[in-house]
C-alpha cells in the first residue's frame, strides 16, 4: 500500500561524514522497517532526472553537482502513516529551524547539505522509490 511506504535518501554529505549507521538507527528506532536499500553514486544524468521538477530553478545546477559529489543511500521504508511520520523525523530543510532530535538537526550542516531526503507525498514516494527500485512492488 502506498500509504504505509515512503522513500528516503541519505545524501552525500551525511555519507561522507560517516553518519549512515546513526541515521539508519534513528529510522529503526522510530519504528520504520527498511524494505529495500542500496548505496549508489548518482551520475549527472540520473541526478538531473531525479530532480527534474527543479530544472527551471536557479539552484538546479548546484543541486545536481552536490548530489553527484559522493555516494548516497536510497531506501524504501514502511510504517503506518509513513510519509508524514518520516517528514517529522527528518525535520525542517533548514537544520537551524529543525526541531531538536530530528535527523537534520543532528546531522545536517546547512540548508543545501541537509543530510537526508524524504518524500513529501504518497505519490512522490512511489515515483521516487521506483526511480531507484524499479521492482518496488515486489518488496
Amino acid at each position: 500500500m502506498a500509504t504505509n511506504r515512503t522513500f528516503t535518501m541519505i545524501k552525500p554529505d551525511a555519507v561522507q561524514n560517516g553518519h549512515i549507521g546513526a541515521i539508519l538507527a534513528k529510522i529503526n528506532e522510530a519504528g520504520f522497517r527498511i524494505v529495500a536499500m542500496r548505496m549508489t553514486r548518482l551520475s549527472k544524468e540520473s541526478a538531473g532526472a531525479f530532480y527534474a521538477i527543479h530544472k527551471e530553478r536557479p539552484f538546479f545546477g548546484e543541486l545536481v553537482e552536490y548530489m553527484t559529489s559522493g555516494p548516497i543511500v536510497a531506501a524504501i521504508l514502511e510504517k503506518d502513516n509513513a510519509v508524514e511520520d518520516f517528514r517529522k523525523l527528518i525535520g525542517a530543510t533548514d537544520p537551524a529551524k529543525a526541531e531538536e532530535g530530528t535527523i537534520r538537526k543532528i546531522f545536517a550542516t546547512s540548508i543545501a547539505a541537509n543530510a537526508i531526503h524524504g518524500s513529501d507525498s504518497d505519490e512522490n514516494a512511489a515515483i521516487e522509490g521506483n526511480f531507484f527500485f524499479a521492482d518496488m512492488d515486489k518488496y
